[in-house]
């Protein structure tokens, strides 16, 4: 099993398009320069300190080098030892919305961003716990089972986008419905339901849900994001704020009363997310005086790490990037 320790540092890696792209705009611009002046290939026999193909073998070595410094800054490793791990826990389903309201930016970064960073918060106090991620708007999709894996959590929730769900809304019920169909059905307790949601569109199944949930011996939290008074909705696609039919801007707004009446249904507790850290102790603390169950799981506890390899040869790169010269010696006439 291979995995990268700190998978957020591959977002560097953008940076080799971007250079490549400010590289090539460079020599166009520079040729059509040249172009100006006179023949092409004259001027360039005449400009000793640039060598075109030096030049190239100089940027190509640079992004090489970029490249094998982020894989070692992620830190790529395999799995040396796996064993069957006995912990005490409760399962617990994280249902994550990710509808377009999601993108409105009345808390920092987005409502989506603060409510990514709860989880992280959650999952670190929740560590001895199997925990799944749910992501929802117009439909619910499963997109993390049961897992004793945060590190496989992680990477999804990172993904965790608009784009990942076409169908528009917020549907509450169903994505209550299907983390209730997540656990396993013979047991009636060790059971809980995080929903993270601005609640913005009303779902009437979603108290069916809940009951049903509760019958089953689930406890449901809920997590609200966003603020009463509401905040634009950006919309990538045409590069402004979402507007309706007559043109206005449409104003998202947070739901409280709806996630409060899913939390008390639920039998557990709603928390507005204002601070990550103090929301999420909430959460655990709720989660926690649930009866916990004895569960065993295959997992790695031992991991090989390979950053240094490749440290090694992004550093080499570099050194052999410096040696190169990128002129040329003038002719003598």
């Amino acid at each position: 099993m291979l995995r990268f320790q700190h998978i957020e540092y591959l977002w560097f890696l953008l940076a080799i398009p971007l250079l490549i792209f400010l590289y090539v705009s460079w020599l166009r611009l520079r040729k059509k320069k040249l172009q100006q002046v006179g023949d092409l290939q004259l001027v360039e026999a005449l400009i000793p300190a640039f060598d075109q193909k030096r030049t190239h073998l100089k940027f190509t070595l640079i992004c090489t080098a970029l490249f094998f410094g982020v894989i070692a800054l992620a830190n790529l490793q395999s799995g040396a030892r796996s064993e069957k791990v006995q912990r005490k826990g409760i399962d617990v389903m994280i249902a994550l919305d990710v509808s377009k309201s999601m993108l409105a930016k009345d808390v920092s970064p987005d409502r989506l961003g603060k409510a990514r960073q709860f989880i992280s918060h959650l999952l670190e106090k929740l560590s001895s716990n199997r925990i799944g991620l749910i992501v929802f708007a117009g439909k619910a999709y499963a997109s993390v089972p049961l897992t004793v894996d945060i590190s496989a959590l992680k990477m999804n929730l990172n993904a965790a986008t608009p784009d990942l769900v076409p169908t528009q809304g917020t549907v509450l019920g169903e994505a209550i419905g299907m983390a209730r169909q997540s656990f396993n059905t013979k047991e009636t307790k060790y059971k809980s339901i995080v929903l993270i949601s601005d609640g913005e569109d009303h779902d009437e199944s979603a108290i069916d849900e809940v009951k049903k949930a509760v019958a089953e011996g689930i406890m449901v939290n809920t997590v609200g994001v966003g603020s009463a008074d509401g905040s634009p909705i950006w919309d990538a696609d045409k590069n402004e704020n979402k507007k309706d039919q007559e043109g206005n801007e449409i104003i998202s707004k947070l739901n409280e009363a709806e996630l409060q009446n899913i939390a008390q249904s639920g039998q557990g507790i709603y928390r507005h997310l204002t601070n990550t850290e103090s929301a999420s102790q909430a959460i655990a603390d709720q989660i926690n005086t649930i009866e916990q169950k004895s569960f065993g799981d295959s997992l790695f506890v031992d991991y090989n790490s390979y950053f240094q390899y490749f440290l090694v040869l992004s550093l080499l790169l570099f050194i052999i990037d410096v040696f190169i010269q990128p002129g040329k010696k003038l002719i003598a006439a």
